[in-house]
């Protein structure tokens, strides 16, 4: 990345008469452009599976990744916006996303969705855990407004995590 682009990524704000000050405006803005490109990432994770998912639960998990993925895209969307209102610049493209996503890599070569289930549900909770602490750094720089809407992203993928991880486990 040029020095300008690193330059831009730091300081580029817009004007706005949001209550918040700029310097909590500028972190906050940091903060979700971080979890942005983790649902971004996130997002193609879905699509993979969902494209390449094999076996005697394709149809369920075919159908339940695109479900995912749907609910992903609405995360990635609250946080973009969130960002734009704060007077920051929202992150999403390709390039931006895999330099800055902090989830693992997902797998390639896998089919079953045995395997399936257990990565996303790695990436699920890897997101919904990277969510959950930016509740607390919201709140920290009292931005109830992010606060509020990582607690809505919390809570959803919490949801999708138990529905994906229910195809894999049984009573013991």
């Amino acid at each position: 990345m040029s020095n300008l682009a690193t330059k831009e990524r730091a300081t580029k704000t817009f004007s706005t008469h949001n209550s918040l000050p700029e310097s909590a405006r500028r972190q906050v803005a940091d903060l979700l452009n971080r979890r942005l490109a983790d649902a971004v990432d996130l997002q193609t994770q879905c699509k993979q599976a969902h494209w390449n998912v094999k076996g005697p639960s394709f149809i369920a998990l075919h159908q339940l990744f695109d479900e995912v993925h749907e609910a992903v895209t609405e995360y990635a969307d609250l946080l973009a916006e969130r960002i734009v209102a704060l007077g920051g610049v929202a992150r999403g493209t390709a390039r931006e996303v895999a330099e800055q996503s902090e989830l693992d890599d997902y797998p390639l070569g896998i089919s079953s969705g045995e395997d399936h289930v257990k990565c996303l549900s790695v990436a699920l909770a890897s997101f919904g855990s990277r969510v959950r602490f930016a509740i607390n750094e919201a709140d920290e720089l009292e931005d109830a407004a992010s606060a509020d809407i990582c607690t809505e992203i919390a809570r959803g993928t919490d949801k999708w995590l138990w529905f994906v991880e229910a195809h894999g486990q049984s009573a013991k």
